[in-house]
């Protein structure tokens, strides 16, 4: 049989030293003293004199030999409780567990329950946070999951001067042991925080245990264990003052909450100003509450139903802006909530400016639908009608077609007046058919009297019918046309969120996405130092931006307190600002990354430009200094007058001196073309050359005691080449040295060349040590030398200033491994277009 699965116990700390393992232990010994059967698997004392004493009288299982829980040696001895410390600890390598809480785990799946501590840092999902306090990011981690399922979770507090104090006296670590990086730490700034993060988490936690017993309990009554108002909202105006009167309730108690909701339609559509909503939203963040969509057709039952969901306290809601005489209709969803909240929701109503006001009228149909479709609505509702009749008595000068068949001619009227004109022309299309099927086709015809009550009746009959099926065509119509905008505005909004995760778009490339999705003609984004300071343009597409003012534009949409979107081209309507807003906050983050990818090209220029002074320091003090001591001590010794030189030494110092002078000359040289590389001076002279021709100049700077070592493998059949003759020589000079200066005495260094459709390849073959795929790109930085290269030899310059040379002439330089070992040099030149296209020419011809 399965063991039920044993309790977890956490006690949780702020900070190291606040008392975690002391009171598991002494919780420990209240249980042993109740004859509970207790074991240490493991106690991180850290030479605490007070932890350490409370550890005498506890059966401690032996460690493993890498001083991690003995989870066998546990399950075997098999107590009741087992007390392990330090729930996020990393075992060693090598353990049968990563982590101590699967130890931990392990322990509980057996039946065993257990005992453990966690600082708040320690938490996985707080990681981040804590080091945004603390500046020390946690290597040792637990997923917050694993703590939530704890069966119990006691705080452990202390105020951070009591904390400070106790590390002062050395009850938390050994006076040696407490460097700066500890004091750093342990600052009082950094432990309110944690206190405070440590708090905020185990109320949080609370929170779900209060919820998880009233739903297992079935509790629909509100326990008012903590403020929490909603705020109902109905995206009117005077949405703001009623977020702001919550926040002042929600400050008079401790802990107090501000939910603000919005219930919406069943489908999805809006039924308030989206903008508004929008800064509603804002503002209930700014002010520390949150914000919640509900769904729902019953406003009232929605709005009770979420707030006792939420173990709601008070409600707040504005005072109806029903007029008087709209009340016939009902009463309003603040009496509602008053009458039906019961006695454990406060419900407070708010006066505001727009009380009493009425709602207004809703925007009408026409106004979307364009001048030409509503013209036409309200020719087919009111002339359309009239044509009707003058056909229906030509026809019916032939036959009566009956009084039920008009009727649905004329209601068949009025749903295309609804379709293309919205509600106010189907009226009147319905209006003037009920006039003209009375006037011409009720007997008595030609009066507006009815001699026969079920003509009455038929006429009431069509009139309900035009009006109720007017209004659903319309009301269909709107609702498609309001899911086409919401479609597109999904797409813009999808596109924005796509941009926004892959990086962003250029502001440049935002803009006209601006443009072109709302047909302006300029758009541009505008900033300034201060809210007082001037404007100044930060981007624009289209002719004539705005560049000085947003209120010159059409449209101005705000992005913050120093930003804003101008514009120009069109007056927009309202309920395109919620796209406007996300593209004027999609342009902001996307000037700002703009700006910090100039910023780091800048630093990386800084830093590049900081690590080669540098580096040219540490030529200058070294390898330059090699040569010149060599020619002073030459000339020095030369020079003495109370030494007689023989014609031997004197050869012998003369050569040293001018071989010292050939080393400065290269070293000043690459240092000269690493200068002109980097401050782009580099102006190649191309012309068409033989390879044969520059291969054998490049090898006058290699020694002449080494010359034979070089094998020349250039055909003369090769395409000419298109390059700078000087810069090539520069660049073979400095490969082929290198290449002699790590070959091993006496292997060969081997030149060859070949030619690849349109580019000819130059192989600079060594048999040296080679060089690691990981190092092959970073050689030819500037100034790196191998490992293995000796001192005084150069700066590390040739190899960068080779490829450099080679990159302008329009080439490439890059490295391989030589088969059986070494390094080849490949480079690769443009082939002369003239030589190309002949030799294409002779073999077509051919």
């Amino acid at each position: 049989m399965t063991p039920a699965r044993g309790r977890l116990r956490i006690y949780l700390g702020a900070a190291p030293g606040v008392g975690k393992t002391c009171a598991m232990l002494d919780e420990a010994h209240r249980r042993a003293e109740r004859g509970t059967d207790c074991v240490v698997a493991v106690v991180e004392h850290r030479d605490r004199p007070r932890t350490a004493q409370r550890l005498e009288g506890l059966e401690t299982v032996p460690r493993r030999p890498d001083g991690e829980v003995d989870v066998a040696a546990v399950l075997r001895r098999a107590p009741a409780v087992a007390l392990v410390d330090d729930l996020a600890h990393t075992n060693a390598p090598g353990g049968p567990r990563a982590k101590r809480w699967q130890d931990v785990a392990e322990l509980l799946d057996a039946g065993i329950e257990v005992i453990t501590t966690v600082n708040i840092q320690h938490l996985e999902s707080l990681g981040d946070l804590v080091e945004s306090i603390t500046g020390v990011r946690e290597s040792d981690t637990v997923p917050d999951e694993v703590v939530r399922r704890a069966d119990q979770i006691e705080l452990v507090d202390m105020s951070p001067p009591a904390l400070r104090r106790r590390l002062a006296h050395g009850n938390v670590y050994p006076p040696d042991r407490i460097d700066a990086r500890v004091s750093h730490y342990f600052r009082l700034g950094n432990l309110t925080a944690l206190r405070e993060l440590a708090l905020l988490w185990v109320a949080d936690r609370v929170d779900e245990y209060l919820t998880r017993y009233r739903s297992e309990h079935r509790v629909s009554a509100v326990w008012g264990s903590r403020e929490r108002i909603v705020v109902g909202l109905t995206g009117g105006p005077e949405g703001r003052t009623l977020i702001r009167r919550a926040a002042r309730l929600a400050e008079k108690g401790a802990g107090g909450e501000v939910l603000a909701v919005h219930i919406a339609s069943r489908d999805g559509l809006p039924a308030a100003p989206p903008r508004e909503l929008t800064l509603q939203r804002t503002l209930v963040e700014e002010l520390g509450g949150t914000f919640h969509h509900v769904v729902g057709e019953d406003v009232p039952s929605a709005l009770l139903e979420f707030a006792r969901g939420v173990n709601a306290t008070q409600i707040v809601l504005g005072v109806s802006r029903r007029k008087a005489w709209q009340y016939v209709l009902g009463p309003g969803v603040s009496s509602t909530v008053a009458r039906d909240s019961g006695p454990d929701i406060d419900v407070h109503l708010v006066t505001h400016a727009e009380a009493g006001k009425g709602r207004g009228l809703p925007m009408a149909r026409g106004s979307r639908l364009g001048r030409s479709r509503t013209v036409a609505g309200w020719v087919t509702g009111v002339v359309g009608p009239g044509l009707l009749t003058l056909l229906l008595l030509a026809v019916g000068a032939a036959g009566p077609i009956g009084l039920a068949n008009e009727m649905l001619l004329f209601l068949a009227l009025t749903v295309a007046a609804a379709l293309l004109g919205g509600l106010l022309p189907a009226l009147a299309s319905a209006a003037v058919g009920t006039l003209l099927l009375n006037w011409f086709f009720t007997p008595p015809e030609g009066t507006l009297s009815i001699s026969e009550p079920h003509n009455v009746l038929a006429l009431a009959v069509f009139v309900s019918v035009a009006v109720a099926v007017a209004s659903a065509v319309d009301l269909a119509a709107r609702r498609t046309q309001q899911a086409v905008r919401l479609r597109a505005e999904a797409e813009i909004l999808s596109y924005l969120a796509g941009s926004l995760l892959g990086g962003g778009s250029g502001l440049q490339a935002l803009l006209e996405r601006v443009r072109e999705t709302f047909s302006l003609q300029s758009a541009a984004l505008l900033e300034r130092e201060e809210t007082d300071a001037r404007w100044t343009c930060a981007g624009s597409v289209g002719p004539g931006p705005v560049a000085a003012r947003p209120e010159d534009a059409d449209v101005e949409v705000p992005v913050g307190d120093r930003m804003a979107l101008a514009l120009s081209g069109r007056v927009l309507p309202a309920e395109d600002r919620r796209v406007l807003a996300a593209f004027g906050a999609q342009a902001a983050v996307a000037l700002q990354h703009q700006r910090l990818r100039r910023e780091a090209e800048q630093a990386r220029e800084l830093a590049e430009g900081n690590r080669i002074r540098t580096a040219l320091l540490a030529a200058v003090s070294h390898d330059l200094r090699t040569p010149l001591a060599g020619i002073k001590a030459s000339v020095s010794s030369l020079r003495s007058e109370d030494v007689e030189w023989s014609e031997e030494d004197r050869a012998e110092l003369l050569a040293a001196i001018e071989d010292g002078a050939d080393r400065l000359h290269q070293l000043v040289g690459n240092l000269l073309d690493m200068s002109r590389l980097h401050t782009g001076t580099v102006a190649p002279l191309i012309r068409e050359i033989d390879l044969d021709e520059v291969v054998p100049k490049a090898l006058a700077g290699v020694p002449h005691e080494q010359v034979d070592r070089v094998v020349l493998d250039v055909p003369e059949s090769l395409p000419m080449v298109a390059v700078d003759p000087g810069l090539l020589e520069r660049v073979v000079a400095n490969v082929v040295e290198n290449a002699v200066k790590y070959s091993p005495d006496p292997a060969p260094v081997r030149v060859s060349a070949s030619a690849h459709g349109d580019r000819v390849e130059l192989r600079v073959v060594d048999r040296g040590p080679g060089v690691p795929e990981e190092t092959k790109e970073r050689m030819f930085a500037p100034f790196q030398r191998l490992g293995d290269a000796p001192r005084g030899v150069g700066v590390g310059l040739g190899l960068a200033v080779a490829r450099g040379f080679a990159e302008a002439m329009g080439g490439a330089l890059a490295a391989e491994d030589t088969p059986g070992g070494g390094l080849t040099m490949v480079l690769t030149l443009p082939a002369a277009r003239t030589r190309v296209a002949g030799g294409a020419a002779a073999g077509e011809h051919a």
